[in-house]
């Protein structure tokens, strides 16, 4: 009998997981990912859809014709539905008892056989990785759903060619994913799970491995979906008003994908870049968003998830210091805002152990370890004591697997060059929770080989992945010409806990030093980038800008250099700030002739255009990392 695959079909992405060796493996498709979009093109007809990441990358460009977030209207019916959330980049139609369906070219489809699409995807990825053919799926959905929306599930699963042998409440998989089964007799747990389309709240006692709901509450319409509306809308209203013009569906489609990785960005940074290339003609739209403005577009969206909150709580007949854990689910949950939130509904600090992205596909993938007779006593999963990541360019650590990320796991980040010609790039493999390099364990390091090119051409992936003996192989791949080189390590896993805790205890007792040193580190690489950039765009149209232009930016250029020598951060951010400002024309200049060199070698442009009005884009600039290398963030 075939393997009994667990699946979290989500509003945003899906997951796909197997039981290996008594562990919860989740799958990677062809290019890695184990995260796949739940995103479905549709080119035509006669031509097979585009489904996860291929879909994503579309949906920009043709959004009528691409379909994301269906999970929202699965086992729902045209009178259920608002006018708002009619309001999506595809045509949706149903009224009455009517089915909700998508008008696409050639047909209607309903929400089952998109999601069916998703599922295949899955299907045909677990049966790629396991060589054999896979018919049975464990498959989570919200707790709050309801008969008709359980069974579209099923029924998408049916049309993938996939039995269900077990629908499992999310919260449920989350909990058993975060090892919460094995807490003191009788631990009572919340689950707060955010994600793209739906929110759900779940209070779970626990007793032995057994899972009793309390209480359960949500809302199959709200999520990450609503934040990215809401600052997409924000958007388009200065983007309107910067370049006077009116918003078409294609412009919301694009100005959306931004919203969408503006949010994801400022989840970590205090502001970000939005950049519109060619939004009106040859004309381009740039702003900054920054963490203070998402949350002010975002709160209101978050705070419709207290009263769900209270209400669980009620009905469990609980108050929140009764709770033994709050566990966050979902990619939302990344949020800075949420973690206050629920801090403060909760008066604790969630548990962020384990990757909301992924909780609910593990608990899935275990569920169905249980019900294949492989999983008796639920099996401990083992997690990393300290952070795994590798050396940078000026002496930094960038993490790749964050310390108590549960094993075995796998995962990896691109970087590129600091330095022109560089052949080879060192991977020096750290261990630790301190912020610079010299502070931390080392595990190994080697050298891999590539052809030279200018700094940031090359581009270097490196993947860390620790089996469930701890044992860490680390892989570094030249993308360009598939060169690679493959290094088992010592045991990630096996370090004496004096060890572990004086390593934690350091890291806490020099935190603001540590800080204030990689600030320094990062921003005088910045300026290196930025200094260089700007005279390479000098020597190249420096004779087309007029000579006051020029002195301005110079005078600019010598403030920050001035400032590199003071070593004072503050200072030297000002000054950057100030050059990335003043040369905003010179570099749009730059990328414009580019450009237009480009569509004249096509042969898509006879005649040379005028320069058009400036924008810079210095922030393009990639950082510098490992020993020559750098982390290229979001790639």
């Amino acid at each position: 009998m075939s393997k009994i695959v667990g699946i979290d079909l989500g509003t945003t992405n899906s997951l796909v997981g197997v039981m290996d060796a008594g562990f919860p493996v989740l799958i990677a498709d062809a290019d890695g990912r184990r995260l796949t979009p739940s995103v479905v093109h549709f080119p035509g007809a006669g031509q097979a859809p585009l489904v996860g990441a291929a879909a994503k990358r579309v949906r920009g460009l043709k959004p009528r014709e691409t379909v994301s977030s269906i999970k929202r209207f699965m086992g729902r019916r045209g009178s259920e539905l608002s006018q708002e959330e009619m309001i999506v980049g595809y045509p949706i139609a149903g009224q009455g008892n009517e089915p909700v369906r998508v008008e696409l070219p050639g047909r209607a489809w309903s929400p089952e056989e998109i999601s069916a699409e998703v599922l295949k995807k899955l299907k045909a990825d677990v049966e790629r990785s396991l060589g054999e053919s896979v018919t049975r799926a464990v498959i989570t959905v919200p707790a709050y759903f309801n008969d008709a929306q359980r069974n579209a599930t099923k029924e998408a699963g049916r049309l993938a060619g996939l039995e269900v042998a077990r629908i499992v409440n999310e919260p449920t998989a989350a909990a058993l994913a975060y090892g919460l089964d094995r807490l003191k007799e009788k631990s009572k747990i919340a689950v707060y799970d955010l994600g793209g389309g739906t929110f759900d709240i779940s209070i779970l006692e626990l007793n032995e491995g057994v899972f009793q709901v309390l209480a359960t509450n949500g809302n199959t319409r709200l999520g990450g979906d609503d934040i990215d509306a809401a600052l997409t809308d924000e958007l388009a209203r200065r983007l309107a008003a910067d370049l006077k013009t009116n918003i078409d569906a294609a412009l919301v489609a694009r100005l959306h994908e931004e919203a969408e990785n503006a949010k994801i960005r400022l989840s970590m940074e205090t502001e970000t870049r939005v950049e519109i290339p060619f939004a009106k003609g040859e004309q381009s739209f740039s702003t900054t968003v920054t963490r203070e403005q998402l949350e002010i577009l975002a709160r209101p969206i978050v705070q419709r998830t207290r009263g769900h909150c209270l209400r669980s709580l009620s009905d469990a007949k609980l108050k929140p210091a009764e709770l033994d854990d709050v566990i966050l689910v979902g990619g939302q949950t990344r949020m800075p805002l949420v973690h206050t939130l629920v801090r403060e509904i909760f008066g604790r600090e969630p548990n962020t152990n384990a990757n909301p992205d992924e909780a609910v596909a593990l608990g899935a993938t275990i569920q169905a370890g249980i019900l294949e007779g492989g999983v008796q006593n639920m099996v401990l999963l083992d997690v990393t004591p300290l952070s795994l990541g590798i050396e940078t360019f000026g002496g930094l650590m960038n993490v790749i697997i964050p310390r108590n990320t549960t094993i075995p796991t796998k995962a990896g980040e691109l970087f590129t060059t600091a330095v022109d010609n560089q052949k080879s790039m060192k991977i020096q493999v750290l261990q630790g929770e301190r912020e610079l390099a010299k502070d931390n364990w080392s595990l190994g390091q080697f050298d891999l080989e590539f052809e030279p090119a200018p700094k940031g051409v090359p581009r270097v992936g490196v993947q860390f992945e620790i089996d469930a003996n701890g044992i860490l192989g680390v892989l570094a791949r030249d993308v360009k010409t598939g060169h690679q080189k493959v290094v088992q390590l010592t045991s990630a896993v096996d370090v004496r806990d004096e060890d572990v805790e004086k390593m934690v205890a350091e890291s806490v007792e020099h935190a603001f030093d540590d800080i204030a040193q990689r600030q320094w580190i990062e921003t005088k690489r910045k300026s290196g980038d930025m200094l260089g950039a700007t005279r390479k765009a000098l020597a190249q149209v420096g004779a087309l800008i007029v000579p006051a232009e020029v002195k301005e930016i110079e005078s600019l250029m010598h403030a920050v250099e001035q400032a590199l020598e003071s070593e004072n951060v503050a200072e030297l951010k000002v000054a950057n700030a100030k050059l990335d400002e003043g040369t905003q024309a010179l570099a749009d200049l730059v990328m414009d002739l580019a450009m237009e060199a480009q569509l004249r070698k096509k042969g898509l442009l006879d005649e040379p255009a005028a320069p058009p009005d400036p924008v810079l884009k210095t922030d393009a600039i990639a950082p510098t990392g490992v020993e020559g290398s750098i982390p290229l963030k979001g790639e």
